[in-house]
């Protein structure tokens, strides 16, 4: 039945929790960072770049100076004009609009050059932190990836950094340039005089009374509205990626109403961040105009009794307008910093993530020659007191073809991914030709294996590419040769671009199976002494499977071989076969030993034949 338009009825619709999407987004709103800590934080990352900010920093002052002179100028150039004697010194007159003139164009080319070099400093931040970040991906656990949602993750690299990027260079001259004109400007204008300067300082109480009212107000707005736009950017992505189940299920109405949330949510907070911090600057205008008003009505009346001069007024006034100016100016930017800030918290809870047990100090290089394979009373648990594995005991000798069975969730996979450490034990040891795997670098370790996962990945490029993923250096014959025994060159042949054919791991214009030959491919191009095979064969046809277990059969003669499968066919001729379940091995030995026990393997073949006969 065809699905209704998907705006109908959205009154009707569940509603999916503050953020909708998936478990992620039911968490509480994390609470806002210290904002100075962050500020400190993306400071002292400046300094690398220490020699270009002194350089950035003093064409800042240069340009401060030459503002900080036109007041001046324009008090001595009205000065010129005489009252009493109606006569204008027209020599110094010309002699100050040359110096006013002067003054202006210096300030132009000095804030030409240094945007264009706080522009290239602040590109090399963004790039630094980008390139730290990206690194730092790479170092974190799988454990961070199984929580988190992979939208948000990249939002945080893509929109929160350009966030950074885009108020950084902007902030820090302006934050240069504000310190030197505030200061310089109060101290101009007290040596014209005194009490208009205190007139003029007492709106500043004011000023940071509504400063820091609205940064409170503002600032946790500005932090929901960067979460909710990561929540967003997941959404997104899982829509796109599931969007053939989402056609298949009919399920178009829930997937907008589920979007319609998260996008409301975002423009919920949006409107609050940009609703207070728009209060500033309307603000701050009114709090400088009243010092404007109080400083004119004071200056005119002393300039009416004789104790200062119309000109001194004039600057006077100049001086205000440049001491409240540089405020102003962060209050117009006050939105995108506080922004920035917010991205800069998310983007540093990701670069303080815990990340992998280093590699130890002094390790030695080790080559895995023999294959052989122990795990010594290994415990290990996702979560705090779920155990997964518990005190789980097997040797594999070299060359020997080991199956893991069980149920769904038993700890199969568990066991592959401690093997190639992508998760650490929580207690016991792992061996490999005798080495604790804790003894041998990670790069040495993932060495030793050949992997096809349960969830085939390829990345963007062309086949061949994909194949030399695992052999950077095989030569085109060594990747057809081992498309061959995966059985993959002879769909690979009748692609129209042949091993040129471009892929990547969101498209669709390869099957699932071709993909799983393709990943097969890639381990039989690495040729390392253990061979991971987690479910291989699931995607292919019966005729398919058959050939590559023919294949794989000649590649595990010289390799020791852990399977994961669920079927009969591929687990039956294996060397030991280990059943999984209750946090244990609750049976071992070989297909026709274990039917001999009638045990649970031998349920779990009857109850699989009985389906297949059943079936056919």
């Amino acid at each position: 039945m065809a699905d209704k338009n998907p705006t109908d009825n959205m009154d009707n619709m569940p509603k999916l929790g503050k953020w909708g999407g998936g478990h992620q987004r039911f968490q509480p709103a994390a609470k806002p960072r210290d904002t100075k800590g962050t500020l400190v934080r993306l400071i002292k990352m400046f300094v690398k770049w220490k020699n270009s900010l002194l350089i950035a920093s003093g064409l800042t002052i240069l340009s401060a100076l030459a503002a900080l002179l036109t007041p001046y100028l324009l008090g001595r150039a009205i000065n010129t004009f005489s009252i009493k004697t109606n006569t204008v010194d027209n020599p110094m007159l010309m002699t100050i609009l040359a110096a006013l003139v002067a003054c202006y164009i210096t300030s132009w080319i000095i804030d030409t050059i240094n945007g264009l070099l706080m522009a290239r400093i602040t590109q090399e931040l963004v790039k630094h932190i980008r390139a730290e970040f990206f690194s730092k991906l790479q170092r974190i656990p799988l454990n961070f990836y199984d929580t988190r949602s992979h939208g948000d993750t990249m939002s945080r690299i893509t929109n929160d950094v350009d966030n950074i990027s885009s108020t950084v260079g902007q902030a820090t001259t302006q934050l240069i340039s504000s310190v030197f004109a505030i200061t310089g400007s109060l101290v101009m204008m007290l040596v014209l005089s005194i009490k208009l300067t205190l007139v003029a300082l007492i709106t500043i109480p004011l000023i940071f009374m509504l400063t820091k009212t609205i940064a409170n107000r503002s600032r946790k707005y500005f932090l929901s509205q960067q979460q909710s736009l990561g929540t967003l950017n997941g959404v997104i992505e899982e829509s796109i990626l599931g969007l053939k189940m989402v056609k298949a299920f009919n399920r178009q109405q829930k997937v907008l109403g589920n979007f319609l949330n998260v996008n409301g949510a975002l423009r919920d907070s949006s409107i609050k961040a940009q609703i207070w911090a728009g209060f500033l600057m309307p603000f701050m205008n009114v709090i400088n105009n009243l010092s404007y008003t109080l400083i004119a009505c004071s200056g005119g009346l002393m300039a009416v009794r004789g104790y200062i001069s119309v000109g001194v007024v004039v600057s006077f006034l100049t001086y205000s307008k440049q001491f409240g100016m540089p405020l102003n100016n962060i209050a117009g930017m006050f939105n995108t910093i506080q922004s920035a800030l917010a991205g800069a918290e998310r983007v540093f809870e990701i670069l303080d993530e815990q990340e992998e047990t280093p590699d130890g100090d002094n390790l030695k290089e080790f080559v895995c020659s023999e294959g052989r394979v122990e795990f010594r009373e290994v415990t290990f648990s996702y979560t705090k007191g779920k155990t997964v594995l518990n005190k789980v005991s097997f040797q594999v000798q070299p060359g020997q073809i080991i199956a893991l069975v069980g149920e769904t969730g038993a700890g199969k996979t568990t066991i592959v991914n401690l093997l190639t450490r992508f998760y650490e034990t929580d207690a016991g040891n792992i061996l490999i030709d005798g080495t604790d795997i804790r003894d041998i670098s990670r790069k040495d370790l993932r060495n030793c294996f050949s992997v096809v996962l349960q969830d085939t990945c390829l990345f963007t490029g062309s086949i061949a590419d994909n194949i030399r993923y695992s052999k950077p250096e095989a030569t085109d014959a060594e990747v057809k040769a081992a498309a061959g025994m995966a059985h993959a060159d002879g769909f690979i042949s009748r692609l129209p671009k042949g091993y040129g054919t471009p892929v990547s791991g969101s498209s669709d214009n390869l099957s699932q199976g071709q993909r799983q030959l393709i990943a097969i491919a890639r381990a039989v191009l690495c040729q390392a002494p253990i061979l991971i095979l987690d479910e291989a064969t699931s995607s292919v046809d019966t005729k398919t499977e058959k050939e590559i277990q023919l294949a794989l059969l000649k590649l595990m003669k010289d390799h020791t071989s852990f399977l994961i499968a669920h079927r009969l066919s591929t687990i039956r001729d294996a060397d030991k076969i280990l059943v999984i379940g209750g946090g244990g091995i609750l049976e071992a030995g070989t297909h026709a030993e274990l039917m001999e026990k009638n045990g649970v393997y031998f349920r779990m073949v009857i109850s699989q034949t009985g389906m297949e006969e059943s079936a056919g």
